[in-house]
């Protein structure tokens, strides 16, 4: 089959992550892409170019959830999905601190939507490849381990929040549908995404709009807990490279290498804007992790090296676009 006929489902696509993975995949493929998304609170549609959005030929949207009934859609819309060749599962709750408050709509749509998924798909005759958007959360804090090692695929799970529980829980479904079923998987787990169009709660961006407002920033405990940032389109760069490699029933880290503590990224935003960043050291967020490091040594043999975007550089571009530099 060539690529000009194959279809790609990908849900969440109006996520921050998601929608760069459609921009990806309709630049770099021939693909047909189907994009389906609830549209809550993290999602936007103005995310995705308006030129992709008229292409009726290669793009479909379609308004739903993962954890909505499959059989139930229109026969002629389940025939699509069941013939298509890849999905790529975004879909998520993914807001550490609103797990904290309410873990319950984290177990319905990380794990009771992927279990959906799962059970839909597995009656698919063309299905070449599933593909997870994990976490490197699911490893837990590196830094309460002696050495402090970057964790690689086979690291034992040890998620520290209901969040990180629920997407470790995903993991382990894949995989397990993988023996039952014999659904062929790929599970990307990769560290902070930055760049363009990030949802406000995020760090950054929230960061940018408390100096643009004139307010402190609110930093958890003591601000040196180390997280590693990539530029969300060098990770769904990454992703789709895994989507159409020939590997099955693999995990891969998806890394930088570039780590940060948390106060650094403030400065760096500080240097970036030419100011100080007020900033109010506030209680630490329970169970918060001081540290996440990744070993992408088996995504960098088994894929091939390349270089990632530095935090810097988009720093730099966001001020000029705030400045109108």
């Amino acid at each position: 089959m060539t690529q000009e006929n194959k279809t790609i489902v990908i849900t969440g696509g109006h996520g921050f992550i998601g929608s760069r993975f459609i921009k990806c995949v309709y630049e770099t493929t021939n693909f047909n892409i189907i994009n389906i998304d609830k549209n809550t609170y993290a999602a936007d549609p103005e995310r995705i170019p308006k030129s992709i959005r008229m292409d009726d030929e290669r793009y479909t949207f379609v308004e739903m959830c993962i954890t909505d009934y499959f059989p139930n859609c229109e026969e002629a819309f389940k025939e699509r999905l069941l013939s298509a060749e890849y999905v790529v599962n975004f879909a998520a709750e993914t807001h550490v601190d609103n797990s904290i408050a309410d873990g319950r709509p984290f177990i319905h749509s990380n794990i009771e939507g992927v279990l959906n998924l799962l059970e839909f798909f597995k009656h698919s005759k063309t299905l070449l490849k599933y593909v997870q958007i994990s976490t490197d959360e699911v490893y837990g804090d590196m830094d309460d381990l002696r050495g402090k090692p970057a964790s690689n695929e086979t690291f034992r799970l040890r998620p520290s929040s209901y969040y990180s529980a629920s997407k470790a829980s995903a993991d382990l479904l894949v995989q397990s549908s993988a023996r039952t079923f014999g659904i062929p998987y790929i599970i990307t787990r990769s560290c902070n995404n930055f760049g363009p169009n990030q949802d406000a709660e995020k760090f950054i961006p929230k960061v940018f709009e408390c100096i643009k407002n004139g307010g402190s920033v609110p930093v958890y405990g003591d601000g040196l807990q180390t997280r590693e940032w990539i530029h969300v389109d060098d990770n769904v760069q990454d992703i789709l490279k895994l989507t159409m490699s020939m590997h099955t029933n693999q995990v891969f880290n998806i890394g930088s290498g570039y780590l940060y503590k948390n106060i650094q990224v403030l400065m760096k935003i500080g240097l970036a804007l030419g100011t100080e960043v007020k900033t109010e050291f506030v209680k630490d967020r329970l169970g918060h992790d001081k540290l996440y490091k990744l070993d992408c040594s088996k995504l960098r043999s088994m894929l091939y090296t390349r270089t990632y975007r530095p935090l810097e550089g988009f720093l730099k571009d966001e001020v000029d676009a705030i400045t109108g530099s």
